[in-house]
Parts: structure tokens; sequence; C-alpha cells
């Protein structure tokens, strides 16, 4: 059995706006979410650059019961999930009534974990941290809130593969559903974007330290980039098999026709350009297409000097230099764990509207991206068929094909 497997719904909560229509205009105007923190520099911080993502007020929505247990990661994720549930036509009755699984991205719950044991260190007394803190420390936070919250009976886990997270949790409820195994599957991913969940990454002066221009900081593929900016939210997006999203009416945005994926099997942090290229060939060979098919890559570029470097020569290899490429990073910084999913929702909004949002900030290519077709302006451009790259630590490789629904 191979079905069919297709998007139904979609949900954003990022810098760039706390819902689609916002996140649209942001993407079309290339407007930059990338700000100051200045009580990161006070705190210690090498870098105070942050991506920009409000708590959201849950009150009108949820119970205090519902939010106890609910720390940033779950509070962005249920924003985005509950618009992706409003765009696809599901309501808590049908799901109640129905299979629908969930696999989120997420890796990590550190200003929460903190938080507990800053209040054992104050306190002496382990009972007065309260009950809800267990559920915001897990990495599986996420899941466990929005599976109770929306009554979901289907596969219920968390992904965790650093940066690849969001994207290989869109891959493996592909895989499900191409397989039978589920109908319907909630995927996505999320990240916490307080201090206490950076301070480590800011230590391994991987950040850019172009602080007194904030938002032409992230540089992807430009000669002149020093480093990443932490950003963070979370994205929703809503996998159904064409079977059932037909019968229930659901409107249809995309289908999901190929995911790629591979381990470099070397260094902790340094890139791969073969495992890159592995993961690549294997998305457009499942996806049954040859390169020219793609009519935009979103990629990975997060900024960094050996990083880009290695994508470009990957995308060169396999693609030549004329497919058009941008990095939504360069306006919204490296959303870590939640980039595979939201870079799809971006992506999507981008085949609706027919454009491509720019690689903000690419003024000077350099000798490997120089030889690709980087858009650095917004462009007016008919997307038919995209594909998303992820890449995280450890050397995991995640690669989504999405093209526009045929029949």
């Amino acid at each position: 059995m191979s079905n069919r497997v297709v998007i139904t719904g979609i949900g954003i909560y990022s810098c760039l706006g706390e819902n689609l229509g916002q996140v649209t205009q942001s993407l079309y105007a290339g407007k930059s979410g990338i700000i100051f923190d200045k009580a990161r520099k006070d705190f210690g911080f090498r870098s105070a650059l942050t991506g920009m993502v409000a708590r959201p007020d849950l009150k009108p929505f949820l119970s205090r019961r519902q939010r106890m247990g609910m720390h940033e990661p779950a509070e962005y994720a249920y924003m985005a999930t509950r618009e992706a549930l409003e765009t696809s036509g599901l309501d808590i009755d049908f799901l109640d009534k129905t299979e629908t699984g969930i696999i989120f991205g997420n890796d990590s719950t550190a200003a929460s974990v903190i938080e507990a044991t800053d209040k054992v260190r104050e306190k002496r007394d382990t009972t007065l941290i309260g009950s809800g803190a267990i559920f915001q420390n897990m990495n599986s936070t996420v899941n466990m809130n929005l599976s109770t919250i929306f009554k979901l009976k289907g596969i219920n886990f968390t992904l965790s593969a650093a940066c690849a997270s969001g994207s290989h949790s869109i891959g493996m409820g592909y895989l499900l559903i191409q397989q039978g195994l589920q109908e319907r599957v909630i995927c996505g991913g999320a990240q916490e974007i307080n201090m206490e969940s950076m301070c480590s990454f800011d230590g391994l002066g991987t950040f850019s330290t172009h602080e007194s221009e904030p938002m032409k900081a992230s540089r992807p593929f430009d000669r002149d980039r020093d480093g990443l900016i932490p950003s963070g939210g979370a994205a929703t997006v809503i996998l159904e098999s064409y079977d059932a999203a037909v019968k229930r009416g659901a409107p249809i945005l995309a289908e999901l026709i190929g995911y790629g994926f591979s381990s470099n099997g070397d260094h902790i942090s340094n890139p791969s350009i073969d495992g890159q290229v592995r993961s690549l060939q294997m998305a457009l060979g499942q996806a049954g297409i040859g390169p020219e098919a793609i009519d935009y890559i979103n990629a990975h570029a997060t900024s960094t000097p050996v990083g880009d470097s290695s994508e470009a020569r990957a995308i060169y290899e396999v693609f030549g230099g004329e497919v058009p490429v941008s990095s939504t990073k360069s306006l919204t910084g490296h959303e870590c764990w939640m980039a595979g999913a939201s870079e799809i929702v971006y992506s999507l909004l981008m085949l609706q509207n027919d454009f491509i949002a720019p690689n903000i900030n690419f003024e000077n290519p350099d000798e490997d991206s120089a030889r690709i077709n980087i858009v650095p302006e917004t462009k007016s451009h008919k997307i038919d068929c995209f594909l998303s790259n992820s890449f995280g630590f450890g050397g995991t490789n995640s690669t989504l094909i999405v093209r526009r629904i045929t029949s």
C-alpha cells in the first residue's frame, strides 16, 4: 500500500508574525524579525541578537488546569496548531471520534527545568515546585499537552533531532500515512527562545556579533556572514491521506511527495556535503522526479561560514546553478528545532501567493554561493514544486519535497 499524502492545514507563530496573514506579509516585504535583546548582553551573552517571539496569552482559550503543564514550546505549538486545525476544517468533536496522530519536533525545555531547580535551591523543598512542572520539563511537553487538549487518539511522540527535528517530524508523519498506518497526523516543530535555552549555544561562538544592525546580521550565503541568530516559536503542518481528505471535504493545500534523510556518520557539529547530497537524492528518488522539476529551494543555510558553503556546494552538485534558492533564515534567524516545519509553512505561503521570499542581506557572494541562483529580493514566481532542507548537529539531514496538488 502506498497512499498519497497531502497537506490540509498549516499554522505558524514566529518572529515574522503570530498568524499566517502576518507572516505572509513579512515574507513578501522581506521584513526581519530579529532584535537586539539588552537583557542577554547584561546576562553575559557574547551575542544579544535574537528573533523576537512574544509569549502568547492562552487564558482566552484554555483553562488554568490545561495551561499549568505548558511552557514556551507547548504554548507556541498550541497557537500554531490551533490555526492549522482551523485552516484544515478540523474540530475537537471530529478529532475525539477519529484517529488522529501527533508527531512534533522538539529538542529542549531548558527554561522550565532551570526554573524548577531554582525553586528547590531557594526553598529547599521539592514539593514547592508545583505539579505542572514535570509536564513542562519533559522534551515531550508539546505532544503531552496537545494530545490531551485536542483529544488526539493516534500516534503520539516527540521527535528529537536537533535542527532537523521539525522536518523529520513531517517526514515520519508522511511515512506513516503513506504506509496506511494513520489517516491523519498533526506534525510540526517548536522552539523555546528564552536565554536559558541559548547560553551554551552562544558559548560556542557561533552567533553573529553584528549587534549594531540586528536586521542585517543574518546573512545566509553572503561572503561577510559571521554566524547565526537564534529564534523560535512553532509551526504546524497537518498531513492526511488523499482519500481521507477528499472524504471529509478538506481543503488540500499541496501534496508531500518526497522525504529524504541521511546521517553524516562523522563530526558531531561540522556539516558533510556527502550526507546532504544523499538526502537530496533520496528525496528526489522517492518523489520520482528529476532535479529540473524543482521550482524553488528553501535552503537550510543558517548564516555560518562553513555550513552555508557546504550546502551551496551540495545544491550545485545535485541541481546545478539555475534553480532559485533563498534562506528564510535571513529574515527569521535560526528557528532551530522548529525550522524544518516553519520553512515548509513559509514555502507553502510562497506557493499559494506566487512569489519567492528574499534572501535578504545577500550582497557579496563567496566562491560557493556565486555558483547557485540565490534570490536577494522578493521575486514574482510561480512555484509548482519546492524542496526544503534541514540539517542538524550530530549529522542528521532531512529533505522534504512538496508539490502543488494536481488531481
